[in-house]
């Protein structure tokens, strides 16, 4: 018997890093999953590396009515939806004297814009006791040189957590924020192109466990705030840090 057996589960920017783990995972454990990407040749692959539990359906977060179809293919199969990790984003460092309205812009529609309309065109879909996972950020918590745009994002998607969280518990619903620190992703690497280990070496020694994380660590979080052990948790902030916002 796996902790989800029978549930549905939504996880957008699955296509790889804490995405794929995650819609891994919560198949492994008995849900069928879908999952949205922009790439639909990553799409396609994330989906072959789960099987007949899961679909995918290619779609950007940041174009709203791009999730339409996100809400049909989970309408289809009649069963609801009981699971949503809402983790597609992305940042990219500028210093404040080089931040740009494009910039910003597209850092927040993607990352703040994409994360509301996605819980919000799924809302009509939730069952009771459902469970919303938002994608947290150590950075909403310290001062990372150059990433003040990504951080204010993740600042934003943790007030919609309490909030949210607040709204929606007379409806049976919980929500909450998974907090990952450094974990070794494309997404992380991807911001030092050429210096990929110097990045990760630098992210390990602020880490007291003396490491960055895999993301396998992070979808094992979520599980447990998508599953019935973290059943008297709503509103919360679940860090899987290493300790480096801790110690």
């Amino acid at each position: 018997m796996g902790q989800l057996d029978g549930k549905t589960a939504l996880v957008t920017g699955g296509t790889s890093g804490i995405g794929l783990a995650t819609a891994q995972r919560l198949a492994a454990e008995g849900a069928h999953v879908v999952i949205t990407g922009r790439r639909q040749e990553a799409l396609d692959a994330a989906v072959a590396s789960i099987g007949k539990a899961a679909t995918g359906v290619r779609s950007d977060v940041s174009e709203p009515e791009e999730l339409d179809a996100v809400v049909d293919a989970i309408r289809a199969r009649g069963n609801g939806l009981d699971v949503v990790f809402a983790n597609a984003g992305g940042g990219e460092f500028a210093a404040l004297p080089d931040i740009t309205v494009e910039h910003f812009t597209s850092t927040f529609t993607t990352n703040v814009g994409g994360t509301l309309f996605t819980v919000q065109k799924v809302l009509p879909l939730l069952n009771k006791g459902a469970s919303v996972i938002l994608a947290g950020s150590t950075s909403a918590s310290n001062g990372t040189p150059a990433f003040s745009v990504y951080a204010a994002t993740k600042a934003a998607i943790r007030s919609f957590g309490r909030t949210w969280a607040a709204e929606l518990a007379s409806s049976g619903i919980r929500v909450n924020t998974v907090v990952p620190g450094p974990v070794e992703t494309p997404g992380l690497v991807g911001l030092a192109p050429g210096n990929e280990q110097e990045l990760l070496d630098g992210e390990a020694a602020k880490v007291p466990l003396g490491r960055v994380g895999r993301p396998e660590e992070i979808a094992a979080a979520v599980l447990f705030l998508a599953s019935e052990q973290s059943s008297f948790m709503t509103g919360a902030e679940l860090f899987v840090d290493g300790g480096s916002e801790q110690l």
